[in-house]
């Protein structure tokens, strides 16, 4: 009944707000333009477009506001108009009233917020989808005043949510059973790893761990700062974080005025995607404007400053180095590799004639190559591999769709930073070296320092191993044993030449290395 009531009120939204007319008009097809100018009879709407699906988007809840998010970060796409609009989702939807806030606050706590916070202030700063954001002053432990951003989530989100997901998962239901292509797209896998995301979201606790663990894979890296959690003042509903300063990176006369190199910072936003994606394997994934200031303090000068760890996406071993590889690939355009490679993973049936998957991987990529960003649109490409993909079976990965998601944010922010962006000679280098350091020596001592801890246990204890070896070996042996003997003989020869295999195939691999990486020197 609940999942009934929300697509009324969806239905009521739209219709209320003449979605339907902007879907219909956008449509090439005359029938459909005269049926959108049947609808139209006795409906006038005072508000421009724009205004009422940005308006409507907002009544609808978080869900569609994160799809107003990403669609604002490609002004490719969009009519300058609704572009503009959708940018004020990023970080000014209306804000709850501040007194829900402090009663929030209150309740987390157990105190008034002024013996919390030696400041506070009650006009936030920022609203978003989910949770808003106040600045204050804490006061530390040890007695120091820290300024610090406040944020504090949505009252009654989780209910909106719920009821969303559960039409998703009804719509999911029906392409499963009903399409051809329902095995193929996985439906149901795709909402449930939204479900994970939108409710990992909600716990403001899980955001100020992922916050931590980002920043502490950045520290090196010196391109992108992100704020100290304040874990004694950290709870379900509000977390306190350093403040953080900057210009919001959508402001990009003010960066340049202020000697912002934007070109560098388009290259270093790549550098650090790509970090995250392949080093770590742990990304932010919610990379809208909105969450992405510039630092202008001497220190820090020209760093990217990040905000909002509400959603990260995680990779594994297997994920990282299959997706290197075929960006590798792809950069080389090796695409009899790429089709290699989309076998090998199980991704298309195992019968998939290479030649012809190669053949049309080229077609779509071959065009898009030595061009700069702006005359490369990431969405088209990926919607003509889309179609590539149902032509041969493609599987599509739930785990890499928030990537997916991902990639398009990154692109249309390289698009507003730098439109002469060369994505594909900025990310090979990185991506070559990240090859050599998986292949190369380095990873194999990385290795053998993880398994040190087992060979520190096992070295003092080969003394007496050996002698309880000797001393079994001098007893008289039954039968059984003698031929259990005889087998463990057989497999220790049999080990031995696999040792001297592998041996040589690591010989073999270290002799390609150097080789490899003479050529990229």
């Amino acid at each position: 009944m609940s999942r009934l009531l929300r697509s009324f009120f969806i239905a009521w939204i739209v219709v209320r707000h003449g979605l339907d007319q902007l879907v219909l008009d956008s449509l090439p097809h005359p029938w459909l333009r005269r049926l959108s100018v049947m609808l139209r009879l006795g409906r006038r709407f005072s508000e421009p477009r724009g205004v009422r699906l940005r308006l409507a988007l907002e009544q609808l809840g978080p869900i569609f506001v994160k799809f107003g998010q990403v669609l604002s970060t490609r002004r490719d796409l969009l009519a300058p108009d609704i572009a503009e609009e959708l940018a004020l989702l990023q970080d000014r939807v209306p804000p709850f009233a501040s007194e829900v806030a402090v009663a929030t606050i209150e309740r987390a706590f157990g105190r008034p917020v002024d013996e919390v916070f030696t400041q506070f202030d009650r006009v936030p700063v920022a609203s978003a989808s989910i949770a808003q954001v106040h600045f204050g002053v804490l006061r530390t432990r040890d007695g120091q005043e820290r300024e610090v951003a406040i944020k504090v989530l949505r009252p009654n989100m989780l209910d909106v949510i719920e009821k969303d997901l559960a039409l998703m998962r009804m719509m999911a239901g029906w392409l499963d059973r009903l399409s051809a292509d329902g095995r193929r797209l996985k439906p149901r896998e795709v909402v449930a790893e939204f479900d994970k995301y939108l409710h990992d979201e909600l716990d403001l606790v899980r955001e100020a761990a992922n916050a931590a663990q980002l920043r502490r894979n950045m520290q090196g890296l010196n391109l992108v700062l992100v704020p100290e959690m304040f874990w004694d003042f950290c709870h379900r509903e509000v977390i306190v974080m350093e403040r953080m300063n900057g210009i919001p990176i959508s402001q990009i006369d003010r960066l340049r005025e202020a000697g912002v190199d934007i070109p560098q910072l388009a290259r270093d936003g790549v550098t650090i995607f790509f970090t995250q994606v392949f080093r770590d394997g742990f990304f932010h994934a919610d990379m809208h404007p909105g969450n992405i200031q510039v630092s202008l303090d001497p220190a820090t000068f020209g760093r990217y400053v990040s905000l909002d760890f509400g959603i990260v996406g995680t990779l594994t071993e297997f994920d990282k180095e299959y997706l290197a590889q075929n960006f590798t690939a792809f950069f080389r355009r090796d695409y009899k590799r790429v089709a290699e490679l989309h076998i090998e993973s199980g991704w298309v049936p195992p019968q998939t004639r290479i030649d012809e998957l190669e053949a049309a991987i080229r077609a779509v990529c071959e065009p898009y190559f030595d061009r700069p960003l702006k005359e490369i649109s990431l969405g088209m490409v990926l919607m003509r591999l889309f179609q590539t993909s149902r032509r041969f079976q493609v599987e599509i990965q739930p785990q890499l769709v928030l990537l997916q998601k991902t990639l398009l944010n990154i692109e249309g922010l390289g698009r507003q930073l730098d439109p002469e962006l060369d994505l594909w000679s900025t990310a090979k280098p990185f991506l070559e070296t990240w090859m050599v350091e998986q292949v190369g020596p380095q990873r194999l001592w990385t290795q053998l320092k993880a398994e040190a801890p087992r060979y520190a246990k096992l070295i003092p204890e080969l003394p007496r191993l050996v002698h309880d070896f000797l001393k079994a070996r001098s007893q008289p042996m039954s039968s059984d044993v003698q031929a259990l003997i005889q087998e463990q003989r057989r497999t220790q020869r049999l080990l031995s030449r696999v040792l001297w295999t592998l041996l040589g195939f690591v010989l073999g691999m270290l002799a390609m290395q150097v080789i490899f990486h003479l050529q990229f020197v």
